[in-house]
């Protein structure tokens, strides 16, 4: 039987929308200026069975204008910060995200920033646009530095795999994580231990109410002077005011971000006119090939959850679901 899918955005890469065509599947958008409205109108009107969620909340105001019919909620991504899990527990619907389709996208990106903010790239940029050939600074070199990782799944161990490459030592802080056979990435058992020793600190571990502001002043305090730090995962794991505070001291000697606590950024943010950071538009998983494997996987999750196939179940951020589900 045909399923009828929401995507909570204007797109969907072809490869996604070739799996949904393949199952006779009526797919809705929404429009680029509809945002939150438009998505309550059509799941007050449709009969949505299930919803890949993009860039809109989905939040409980979302899961009560949602019928009976909806089934489950497939992130187009890793993170799920934007959906209301408790909500979706209560109603019983599995929240499943796609964990390895932008993985490399990601950790690529992780080193273009670190780079950039390292040698100074987009101030050199724009000097020599305006007419300025000034070769009298120097920047950061990153081999024989230390990275650490806050997280050590499968981002974080593509950043540790291209680190090692260019001849830097690494370690990682991840309560969760196991040695990885065939990298040399040290595992310490806190952020206390790491930070000291992090010349570069590069975040990759999902937001909520355990890791929101998890990097403060006394935690950017205990970094080398002159480090950098660069997350690619969520902007509220960063309290931004001490990140400027410690750009403006010079303890820090930049930063390379792609997430940001309020997005869009505002031009006005004081993170955008500040000489030593690099900044990207919550990009990281924004490549052809990136989207590709993301929707692919986030549409086969939505059909694996309606049509009641197996799937891997370590994607179910919500496992207590899955127990309602089979029975």
């Amino acid at each position: 039987m045909s399923a009828t899918i929401l995507v909570s955005a204007p797109t969907l890469a072809e490869a996604g929308q070739e799996v949904l065509r393949a199952e006779g599947c009526r797919v809705i958008f929404t429009s680029r200026h509809g945002g939150t409205e438009e998505m309550l109108q059509h799941l007050r009107r449709e009969a949505v069975d299930g919803v890949i969620s993009r860039t809109l909340p989905f939040d409980a105001q979302a899961f009560a204008a949602a019928g009976s019919t909806l089934k489950v909620i497939s992130r187009h991504g890793v993170g799920f910060d934007n959906v209301d899990v408790a909500t979706a527990t209560e109603r019983g619907i599995p929240v499943l995200i796609a964990p390895a389709g932008n993985g490399q996208s990601v950790a690529e990106l992780t080193m273009a920033l670190m780079l950039a903010a390292a040698r100074r790239v987009t101030t050199q940029n724009a000097a020599i646009r305006a007419g300025n050939w000034d070769r009298s600074g120097s920047g950061l070199q990153l081999g024989t530095k230390t990275l650490g990782l806050i997280g050590f799944g499968g981002i974080g161990k593509a950043v540790a795999r291209a680190a090692l490459g260019f001849g830097m030592q690494v370690i990682a802080f991840d309560p969760l994580a196991t040695p990885e056979p065939g990298l040399s990435v040290e595992l310490v058992d806190s952020l206390q231990q790491m930070l000291p020793r992090s010349h570069f600190l590069s975040l990759h571990i999902p937001l909520n109410e355990q890791t929101r502001d998890l990097i403060g002043a006394s935690q950017i305090a205990a970094l080398p002077k002159g480090a950098v730090i660069v997350n690619t995962s969520r902007g509220g794991l960063i309290d931004e005011a001490a990140l400027l505070a410690g750009l403006d001291s010079g303890h820090l000697y930049g930063a390379g971000l792609d997430t940001f606590s309020i997005e869009p950024l505002p031009a006005s943010h004081p993170l955008c006119n500040h000489p030593n950071t690099v900044l990207t538009a919550h990009v990281g998983g924004s490549t052809d090939a990136a989207l590709a494997a993301t929707a692919r996987m986030a549409a086969e999750h939505a059909l694996a959850i309606i049509h009641g196939r197996p799937f891997d179940a370590t994607v179910c951020v919500n496992p207590f679901t899955l127990k309602r589900i089979s029975r």
